[in-house]
């Protein structure tokens, strides 16, 4: 084992480090069991203890020591450090820890450095009206909840990217080591330019257990763990034991050695001696799970042990009373804080001054930080659209000439980057590479495309990479968007969940600025999938946004490229939120011009007046719609009305802002019920197609007027392998069956228009038949067009 034997420190600095230890750990042991009584002044009585245990003990001893020891290394080196605690139920650690060094009185000015302060941290900690027990939005300092396993190294390499003065020291515990998302993360070191980025210093902490098993790499031969982690690119230092003053010497040296590597590989990249991907270092800290807790409890392990995970012991027994007593006076209390409860002199001068304390760094409070994107004027990249349906263009490959350019403009402010898992250029945001490459660090041979260390465009198969490495990004000030396909962002889900409730949260906290929006570009949509099949079909992301706040989750179903230049604009320069835009690649009829484009998404939603013969009366039926492929379907439909049901008075509506069909009262970009009367009814029938899942627009309308009279088609779970209008056949969204459901929901209409439905069944089969014989759509599907004014 590759054991570091310098003794760094002094025998004065081992004494002081070892009193900041044990304060820490008193603090988060009174965190999750003391409920009055903070400093022991009297004797523990059942009524000091409250009365739901919430917490996890069993890794927040070794989270104090790292803290501890990144605290000297700042002081030592003047250095800007972010701290991660992968392990985010070691919250009363790292709480415990910004108490101590001042910030978090300073930002809680109720919850002050004295023993008054104390009881109300101890207090309210995992307690009705406190504060949660994960490293939340609440903690100063945090980027990272925890909560969730398995983000916190990609979280770590997001923020240090463009941070060339950032280092993030990010604790990965050995339960979210198990992780799929963890596992795939040891390899952002290929994407860091050691040249324009901050450093990762990864710290594995080894203590042997999750909840009640042990963990993988904690048993595995350590020969085999240090080859696992040499093969992921990085010098393991290793360091192991459980007496302190043994392990302050050996954290020490293990620290100093990974921060010298760290400035020596950045000195050299920034001399322009640096070498293709550097074996960056990393720590592995093997130390008693529950350290420095009760050796034994009734009896059984506890410390080092699964059970000293959580709660090392409930208070059903009254011999447990004695048990916590005794705990706590172990870390004798008297010594270090004084007599009105202020830790000592000797503690708090551990810790940086002002800002370098890792609970303060402005990038851990990363809207302090944020400043908005140079854009250009979108409206330049309109596609000329002289009548609706006249042209046809990719949509996402104008975005993409809109998003180089952004890139462009903001090269030397360095806050703009794209993810995308393998496919920015499938997407058809090929245009970013005139201006950037692709960030690549590794071994690069003859042919390779856009690969380069300084490259902004992040692309690495592992969806959770690339969320991980946003959210990093945003959470430190900075801007992004990641492109995916539709069907694999659910990969993501969880991410998209835990990111949400951080947003929510920090709306709520004083201190806590805006940063920019999580946005998403899903193409390679559910109904250009056709070629891949079922696997690739799968529109149900936005169904799981929608389920989040109203004040966070926004989607966007842009039918056309000027109706998407317009989205992109808005989204990039809005904050704190999740935007999901979902938009084909595949070459389609270009329906609005930029003047119209404005209009249509600034209100999210109108009738189109072009393609609706209403006006001046009311409509027997309302053709609506959301999603490209959609709106094709239903203009295709609305054209076989006019000429075999030319008396029906048709009125189309385009839905871009999903959110506009809420009511005004759950969703602030609703409409008023007066609005969504005037566009869709109080009785007609309303024929919907929907990009997504139909429920979802029933969902969001139940309660409007007219709910009763919707009739919604989207996906319906059935898809295969074949051709693109097939698809929607297969579903019912084709533009024969939209014909057969207006003659079905028009009162009267069903006797007198027998023939024409007649017709429609009979170019499905038409349809099938071709399909089967020819292998593609037939010509008058596949080239259709809205006919030409006049």
């Amino acid at each position: 084992m590759d054991q570091p034997i310098a003794t760094p420190l002094t025998a004065e600095q081992v004494d002081r480090m070892t009193l900041w230890w044990r304060a820490a750990n008193y603090l988060s042991v009174g965190q999750i069991y003391l409920l009055a009584n903070p400093l022991l002044r009297e004797p523990l009585r059942m009524e000091h203890v409250k009365p739901r245990l919430l917490g996890h003990w069993g890794t927040t001893p070794g989270l104090n020591f790292i803290y501890l020891h990144l605290n000297r290394i700042i002081r030592d080196r003047d250095l800007t450090v972010l701290f991660i605690a992968g392990p985010g139920h070691g919250a009363p650690g790292v709480v415990a820890s910004t108490w101590l060094e001042g910030t978090y009185s300073e930002t809680y000015p109720e919850v002050s450095r004295d023993g008054e302060g104390m009881y109300r941290l101890f207090r309210q900690f995992s307690f009705p009206g406190g504060i949660p027990s994960h490293a939340a939005p609440d903690t100063p300092g945090s980027i990272h909840e925890g909560g969730e396993l398995g983000y916190s190294l990609s979280h770590a390499y997001g923020a240090v990217l463009d941070n060339p003065d950032l280092i993030a020291a990010c604790v990965v515990g050995d339960g979210e080591a198990e992780t799929g998302p963890l596992a795939t993360s040891w390899h952002g070191n290929k994407f860091l330019n050691p040249a324009q980025d901050g450093a990762v210093l990864p710290i594995l902490h080894l203590n042997g257990y999750k909840i009640a098993n042990p963990t993988v790499l904690a048993r595995i031969p350590p020969a085999d763990l240090h080859a696992l982690m040499t093969g992921c690119g990085y010098d393991p230092i290793e360091v192991a034991g459980s007496d302190p003053a043994v392990m302050h010497q050996a954290l020490a040296a293990a620290m100093d050695r990974a921060f010298d590597a760290i400035r020596r590989i950045q000195q050299q990249a920034r001399s322009g001696d640096g070498k293709l991907l550097p074996r960056w270092p990393m720590i592995i800290l093997r130390s008693p799970k529950g350290w420095s807790g009760p050796k034994t409890v009734d009896g059984k392990p506890a410390e080092g042990n699964w059970r000293a995970h959580q709660v090392p012991f409930t208070m059903e027994k009254p011999e447990h009373l004695g048990l916590l007593e005794d705990w706590l006076r172990s870390y004798r209390p008297e010594e270090l804080f004084d007599e009105a409860g202020r830790p000592i002199a000797a503690i708090t001068g551990l810790a940086p001054v002002g800002g370098k304390r890792m609970s303060a760094i402005p990038q851990s409070n990363g809207g302090l930080l944020m400043r908005p994107l140079r854009m250009p004027d979108y409206q330049d990249y309109a596609l000329d659209v002289p009548e609706p349906g006249g042209v046809k263009g990719e949509s996402t490959r104008v975005m993409g000439a809109f998003l180089r350019d952004i890139m462009k403009c903001n090269a030397e402010t360095r806050n703009f980057r794209v993810f995308a898992p393998d496919e920015n250029n499938s997407n058809r945001l090929n245009d970013i590479l005139e201006v950037t490459n692709r960030a690549w660090d590794a071994e690069t041979v003859p042919n390779d495309d856009h690969l380069a260390p300084d490259g902004r465009v992040m692309e690495i198969l592992s969806e959770h990479t690339c969320q991980g490495w946003l959210e990093g990004y945003l959470l430190t000030g900075r801007h992004g968007l990641f492109s995916c396909y539709e069907a694999f962002i659910h990969i993501v889900d969880s991410m998209v969940n835990q990111h949400a409730k951080w947003l929510k949260s920090s709306r709520a906290i004083p201190w806590r600025r805006p940063i920019a929006s999580l946005n998403y570009l899903l193409t390679s949509h559910v109904w250009r999938q056709d070629h891949n099949g079922f696997s690739h079909q799968d529109p149900g992301f936005i169904d799981h946004v929608v389920n989040k706040k109203a004040d966070v989750a926004r989607v966007y179903l842009p039918p056309d490229a000027n109706t998407l230049l317009w989205v992109t604009d808005h989204c990039l320069r809005s904050w704190d939120r999740i935007n999901v835009i979902v938009a084909g690649k595949q070459p389609e009829p270009q329906w609005l011009d930029m003047e119209s484009a404005i209009k249509h998404c600034t209100q999210g939603i109108g009738i189109w007046p072009w393609a609706s013969n209403d006006q001046n009366t009311q409509p027997d039926v309302v053709m609506a719609c959301a999603g490209d492929v959609p709106t094709l379907e239903v203009l295709a439909a609305v054209d076989l009305i006019r000429h075999l049901l030319p008396n029906l008075k048709v009125r189309v509506v385009n839905v871009v802002d999903l959110m506009t069909l809420q009511p005004k009262s759950q969703h602030p970009h609703g409409l008023t019920e007066e609005d969504f009367d005037a566009l869709f009814t109080t009785d007609k029938p309303v024929i919907f197609a929907y990009h997504g899942y139909p429920m979802l627009i029933h969902r969001l309308v139940y309660k409007r007027t007219n709910h009763k009279n919707f009739h919604v088609r989207g996906f319906m779970e059935e898809g295969t392998t074949t051709t693109p209008f097939d698809m929607v056949v297969r579903n019912r969204l084709d533009r024969f069956h939209l014909v057969a459901d207006v003659i079905d929901r028009v009162p009267g209409l069903s006797a007198r228009a027998v023939y024409v439905k007649q017709a429609m069944r009979d170019k499905l089969i038409e349809h099938e038949q071709y399909i089967v014989r020819v292998g593609a759509d037939m010509p008058e599907v596949a080239d259709w067009r809205w006919p030409a004014r006049g």
